[in-house]
């Protein structure tokens, strides 16, 4: 059954550039109202290009990157570099080229899987897409880079994370198929921002410590008041510009917003509250240690693979539970990690044990764990301490028996 979604999924949110449209200077409001009017007419479009066609029957993942020479066509977009063919001269090609390269090899090898489709699905990317053009999107079988305008935006080539971000709706829409609205939209928001973090992280050999758990780094100009587009370690803190205003996220449950589901309130806020799983995966990483494309990646993958068009958060949660407990262990370290993570943002797992819901638990998890573990240490402690006493009190006796 197809259960892919097609809809146009962009990294620069619509409250962003909507922000923007209230800008009091005119040419940052044309340039925002270019950009919008531009994603909006490419919404569902499919552009398969037929001259190509020999190119994309090889499979494997084989990249190729068209330029599309600031034209708004993608059809009249001509082939800059191919899987057999010299780098190019281009710094955009060359960044969407490589950038493919690290996230088809990232799920190869860390999770075994073919290309975007598992099937060796070619990676097609269109860079120098129109002028001034403030976004990058996958939509469902190429994805297409702007330039920026310079002014707020860099080249979107420029950040590894992006790339990944827009790939990785790929792999979402052949996997869990994920609807693009509400909770679910969040969640498939969230799952391009965990695993394009993830493919970043992998590719600087980064363990979750050193990470900046930061999406997009590299598009904002120096004149930005911010860091990136959003933060997973501390979602509502990535910017607050002038311009574009302060990160909307939430990482809380509590904080949730309820947007209608329509353009406007961006389905229902699916790059404002996927904040809230992408807060929870970073505790998990965090809580686990060590490197985060390993446990905490593979709990999340088959989580991912487990769900369906209508997973809401409660359902991933309790998923990501059930899923370390068959990759680790029930009571391990990764899934104490999982559990403590989800309820940190806001969401208990379901099913769980009495114990683990009664007031007498409050210690439960890896704060119980470590509590037991330091009683288990005092008491081996006193067991040496207790035979090291016996043997001076026999080593006594001895000395007063021989003084006799």
């Amino acid at each position: 059954m197809n259960r892919t979604c097609h809809r146009l999924n962009c990294i620069v949110p619509p409250h962003m550039l909507k922000r923007l449209l209230e800008s009091p200077d005119a040419e940052t409001r044309r340039i925002a109202m270019n950009t919008m009017l531009v994603t909006s007419r490419l919404r569902g479009e499919r552009s398969v290009r037929a001259s190509f066609v020999g190119i994309t029957l090889t499979g494997q993942g084989r990249r190729t990157i068209f330029d599309c020479h600031q034209t708004i066509a993608l059809s009249a977009a001509t082939m800059a570099r191919s899987e057999d063919g010299p780098p190019s001269t281009d710094p955009s090609v060359n960044q969407a080229f490589d950038g493919f390269g690290k996230t088809r090899d990232f799920y190869r090898q860390i999770f075994n899987r073919n290309s975007i489709d598992d099937h060796g699905m070619m990676l097609n990317g269109y860079v120098h897409r129109g002028v001034d053009f403030n976004n990058a999107f996958w939509d469902g079988q190429e994805m297409v880079f702007g330039d920026g305008d310079g002014r707020l935006f860099t080249d979107f080539t420029n950040s590894l994370d992006v790339i990944a971000h827009e790939l990785t709706h790929g792999v979402t829409e052949h996997t869990a198929g994920l609807a693009y609205h509400n909770q679910s939209g969040a969640l498939n928001e969230s799952m391009s921002d965990v695993f394009g973090s993830l493919v970043k992280q992998w590719s600087l050999n980064q363990t979750a410590e050193q990470a900046d758990w930061l999406i997009g780094a590299e598009i904002f100009t120096p004149g930005v008041q911010g860091d990136a587009l959003r933060s997973m370690k501390d979602p509502g803190s990535a910017y607050d510009d002038p311009q574009l205003g302060p990160d909307p996220q939430p990482g809380n449950m509590r904080d949730y917003l309820q947007l209608p589901d329509n353009d406007d309130g961006d389905y229902g806020g699916v790059h404002i509250n996927s904040g809230i799983p992408n807060k929870a995966f970073y505790l998990t990483a965090i809580g686990i240690g060590g490197r985060a494309w390993e446990a905490p990646g593979h709990i999340w993958y088959e989580a991912l693979r487990a769900s369906n068009v209508t997973t809401d958060f409660q359902t991933f949660a309790d998923t990501t539970f059930a899923k370390a407990d068959q990759l680790y262990g029930k009571g391990s370290a990764e899934q104490q990690a999982v559990h403590a993570a989800w309820r940190e943002v806001g969401i208990g797992i379901s099913g769980l044990p009495p114990l683990a819901r009664t007031p007498a638990a409050a210690v439960e998890g890896e704060a119980y764990t470590a509590l037991m573990r330091q009683i288990e240490a005092l008491s081996r402690q006193i067991t040496v301490l207790t035979a090291d006493i016996g043997a001076l009190k026999k080593e006594k006796s001895d000395r007063a028996t021989r003084k006799r």
